[in-house]
């Protein structure tokens, strides 16, 4: 009877070393995953850390040239634009598009019917008054030879004064018509001329050689000249030499002066440069909504004539041209290492945070610079400091140079670096992720 109750208490206890060794191998599961999980974080974000990777380039010797860029329109050397100085219906035009013209040659008549009807009636004014002023001689003469009659008489007594007096005034009269009558003709032949003058406006004649580069009237339209002269013709006195007028932005116009070298593009010739010069930059400032700019004129020879007035350019101004400087890209004077999050460079952290992406002119020391309406940065004595980064040990050296001109790619450094530096320009997102 007491072999039954020890059966049953080692059975018991039994049951309870297995449940406890279940206990104890889930606690010791949970610890194993916790271990590795943490060793994997840890791991993960050290890999992280170290696996920042920088892109850089080369400070090398070369050649810089600073541009300016600006746009504007092609124009004829010395366009003329040919008008109507009177009114009325045009009979017959004698040129077109594109025909070549000499000095007083033809271009265009206007109907003359009336101004010929003003000459006919102006030459009868004028036959009325010369045959006014003959008859005013003519009396003149009869009425001084009646006065010396009345003097040769009144000295003998034979007269008495008051016809003497009446004779004199008779001939002062004539005198006086005399002068009126040469009046009138000269003022009818003042009308007879202007008459003709009006009528010789009938013919529109060139006043200039060159070519027509457009024709604005067609034959029985009719041209009113009231306020101001309707044009008829636009003339280009010589289309091998052009004219192109430029806008240039207040920022850049400093360095803008007659003689500088230019190139320029087209629409028309896409990838083919034309040469130019500066001839002149006006002193005369236009004002838009948000900028000023100040026109500049480059000559352009157009010998070949591939160029056509009224076409659109795109001017790039030699500004400086300096050989065999220390250049570095624009990027590396952009870049900006990341920042921990204690503050200090590090190979951890958020990339640009604090810095400048890719895309903007070269960060100097003054900070506050102008930029041009291009976004080129304009290198002034106060920014005459930048920064880059060397790659040293796989970590960015924070180095201060002295920096000139840009050509809106690279710059120019003028000290604190050498030579074959390896300067870093951006971070390898690829491999930093």
């Amino acid at each position: 009877m007491s072999a039954r109750p020890d059966a049953a208490a080692i059975l018991a206890e039994t049951k309870s070393r297995r449940r406890r060794a279940r206990i104890y191998q889930f606690i010791g599961l949970l610890l194993l995953v916790g271990v590795g999980a943490a060793v994997f974080l840890l791991r993960n974000k050290s890999s992280k850390a170290k696996g920042v990777r920088y892109l850089t380039a080369t400070a090398q010797v070369g050649d810089l040239k600073e541009t300016v860029t600006a746009t504007g329109t092609l124009k004829g050397l010395d366009s003329v634009d040919v008008g109507a100085q009177i009114s009325g219906k045009i009979t017959k035009i004698n040129v077109d598009f594109n025909d070549h013209v000499t000095v007083g040659q033809v271009l265009a008549e206007i109907d003359t019917a009336q101004l010929q009807s003003r000459v006919e009636q102006s030459k009868a004014q004028v036959n009325a008054a010369d045959a006014s002023l003959v008859l005013a001689k003519a009396t003149q003469a009869q009425t001084k030879a009646q006065y010396l009659r009345s003097l040769d008489l009144s000295q003998k007594g034979l007269i008495s004064s008051k016809d003497l007096d009446s004779a004199k005034a008779d001939a002062d009269r004539a005198t006086a018509s005399i002068t009126s009558a040469t009046a009138q003709a000269t003022l009818a032949r003042a009308s007879l001329k202007d008459a003709q003058t009006q009528l010789s406006y009938a013919v529109i004649r060139s006043p200039i050689d060159g070519m027509v580069l457009s024709r604005l009237v067609e034959p029985g339209q009719t041209v009113a000249a009231t306020m101001s002269a309707p044009v008829l013709f636009t003339l280009a006195r010589d289309l091998t030499q052009l004219r192109l007028y430029v806008d240039v932005d207040e920022a850049d116009v400093g360095k803008v002066k007659e003689g500088q070298s230019a190139s320029f593009l087209v629409d028309a010739w896409n990838g083919h440069s034309f040469a130019s010069k500066v001839v002149s930059v006006h002193n005369l400032p236009t004002t838009g909504q948000t900028v000023v700019t100040y026109q500049a004129v480059l000559s352009v020879d157009n010998s070949e004539r591939l160029l056509r007035p009224g076409m659109t350019a795109t001017a790039t101004i030699t500004t400086d041209e300096r050989k065999g400087v220390l250049l570095v890209p624009n990027a590396a004077l952009r870049f900006s290492p990341p920042v921990s999050a204690k503050g200090s460079a590090a190979g951890g952290g958020i990339p640009f945070l604090g810095g400048s992406m890719p895309g903007g002119p070269p960060r100097t020391g003054g900070g506050g610079a102008a930029r041009s309406r291009t976004g080129k940065k304009v290198i002034t004595a106060a920014d005459s400091q930048g920064l880059v980064y060397l790659l040293e040990e796989g970590r960015p050296k924070r180095t201060v140079v002295e920096i000139a001109g840009t050509d809106g790619e690279r710059t120019e450094i003028k000290s604190g670096l050498a030579a074959g530096a390896q300067v870093i320009t951006e971070i390898d997102l690829r491999k930093a992720e």
